[in-house]
């Protein structure tokens, strides 16, 4: 992943972060060796900080892979809070559960393994948040399926929406930048939501849904 600002500035922002917890920190390392995707700790802390923001109780994120960000809605949502997991990976599905468990947040996730979209059109309910980080050509189904499904001051949050800068890069057509591109037009194009990007590691999109 391409930086979108300075290394010394991103380092600068992720030394400001307290020490996580050691669970946390094993997640992040498993992430490091093994290539897997986490939205990381400034992109995690922002996620939860908009959760509890709006006291939400009922999260739903499409694509969590280990549960990173789960792990950190579910500290977000309370006892009383459901944070819905999804991945296709059962081995993933499996992870999760592991470092949920040992951090004492199993209770509060629902594990859904098998197609994200899917997953969230057989799920009742409206939710406070929903976190789009699915295959990035999957994002403009992902939006459309989502966006009903957010209550009246929710959010609608997506990471990876600026793609390493390829988003403004004319050369580069492929089935993943297109689908990013295709989420933010269709995102910003939702009178129903007041959005923006923060440029925060690749790029995050916080909508609020405002009817």
């Amino acid at each position: 992943m391409k930086p979108l600002v300075a290394p010394e500035l991103d380092r600068y922002v992720l030394d400001l972060l307290p020490p996580r917890h050691p669970v946390i920190a094993e997640m992040e390392r498993e992430a490091a060796v093994h290539d897997v995707p986490i939205v990381g700790p400034a992109v995690a802390t922002l996620l939860a900080t908009l959760a509890r923001s709006i006291s939400a109780t009922r999260v739903f994120e499409l694509g969590s892979a280990i549960g990173y960000s789960t792990a950190f809605f579910a500290q977000a949502v309370g006892p009383r809070g459901k944070v819905f997991y999804t991945d296709g990976s059962a081995e993933n599905a499996g992870k999760a559960r592991g470092y949920l468990g040992r951090l004492d947040l199993l209770e509060r996730v629902e594990v859904l393994v098998g197609d994200a979209v899917t997953s969230l059109e057989k799920t009742s309910g409206v939710f406070d948040v929903v976190f789009v980080d699915i295959d990035k050509d999957g994002y403009p189904a992902a939006l459309e399926a989502a966006a009903p499904r957010v209550r009246p001051g929710g959010f609608l949050l997506a990471d990876n929406v600026l793609w390493s800068g390829r988003v403004v890069d004319a050369s580069q057509r492929d089935a993943a930048t297109e689908g990013i591109r295709e989420f933010n037009r269709r995102l910003f194009a939702r009178r129903e939501f007041e959005s923006v990007i923060v440029p925060l590691r690749d790029g995050v999109a916080i909508a609020r849904k405002t009817g």
